[in-house]
């Protein structure tokens, strides 16, 4: 057996124990946030990644998911769970608008139009009261007071993102998707049908973004419009996830995921109550610096550059 399907086993064989190992609700908690921002950081890297697109908007998407799901359950008193359902449709349906108008536009323009589309549908969901209930908010009644069932939900999430990029990476899809991100003229050249595959791997992207932003809803049962569109908690921080985990690579936005969580987590704690409150206040500055860091000197995110990483270790051993 090759060392690398051992080790996925045995990765598997982890999470799949982990919340009857640790019984800590903190820790479960921590790991189920991660476990989101695998599924968000993975969608972002299919879109920005491998076809190119670099997206500085992926909130517009989580915020749909999110709203589609607490609408359903807040106007038509349908259960939320069903909401979950709708919340990758109902992303990628917004995202077949987001495509249309943005997908005009290249480069860095394009980027500038996902950010500006995500600050204007944070705006919509603000002002739009009759619809969202605005700042108020949408609150709901948790299905399950155990975090056991939440954690198996969002690892299941993750699992089925991770496996479909894979697979849609491995087909004549990913081919185009890379050519795209390579050279746009000269796949046109060869015949491709830039936008539509562009699109394509938005609907991808906005889908399993949205499912992410209903589970959201689900699992901490609030959002209102600063928090499920937030720029710099949601479009940032999934960029973040990519850039330090690596960037093109298929396990590289859930090494980020978790690295990028147990730092906010770290910080957020004031490094677990050992260090002044003021340290709390300092997440930002340390995420800049993990940024620069990993520009500067692994360019390809630690799984990118893992055989480096390694090379360097056992240098230092030595």
């Amino acid at each position: 057996m090759k060392t690398k399907h051992l080790s996925l086993i045995i990765v598997g064989i982890v999470a799949l124990l982990f919340p009857l190992l640790v019984p800590s609700d903190y820790y479960r908690h921590l790991v189920i946030i991660a476990l989101m921002w695998v599924v968000i950081g993975s969608a972002w890297n299919l879109l920005a990644g491998y076809t190119g697109q670099v997206s500085f908007g992926h909130a517009m998407f989580f915020g749909v998911g999110a709203y589609a799901a607490g609408i359903l359950a807040t106007k038509l008193q349908v259960s939320a769970w069903w909401g979950m359902l709708l919340g990758g449709p109902a992303a990628m349906l917004f995202a077949l608008f987001v495509g249309w108008v943005c997908f005009r536009l290249r480069g860095p323009y394009f980027a500038l139009a996902t950010l500006a589309g995500g600050e204007i549908i944070r705006l919509v969901a603000t002002n739009w009261e009759s619809l969202t209930d605005g700042m108020v908010g949408i609150l709901l009644i948790q299905s399950f007071r155990s975090k056991v069932p939440y954690y198996y939900i969002a690892l299941g999430l993750a699992a089925l993102c991770i496996f479909v990029i894979h697979t849609v990476m491995r087909s004549k899809w990913g081919y185009y998707f890379v050519s795209i991100r390579e050279d746009q003229d000269a796949a046109e050249s060869l015949g491709i049908n830039t936008t539509l595959y562009k699109n394509i791997s938005l609907l991808i992207s906005a889908f399993f973004t949205g499912m992410a932003g209903a589970f959201y809803m689900n699992y901490m049962a609030f959002i209102d419009p600063h928090v499920v569109f937030s720029l710099h908690y949601i479009s940032i921080m999934a960029i973040l996830v990519g850039i330090v985990g690596g960037v093109a690579t298929h396990m590289g936005p859930a090494v980020g995921a978790f690295i990028m969580v147990g730092v906010q987590e770290t910080f957020r704690s004031a490094l677990f109550g050992l260090a002044p409150k003021w340290v709390s206040q300092g997440h930002a500055l340390v995420f800049g610096l993990i940024v620069i860091f990993v520009i500067l000197f692994m360019a390809n995110g630690v799984v990118g550059d893992w055989a480096k990483i390694k090379k360097h270790v056992f240098r230092m051993k030595a």
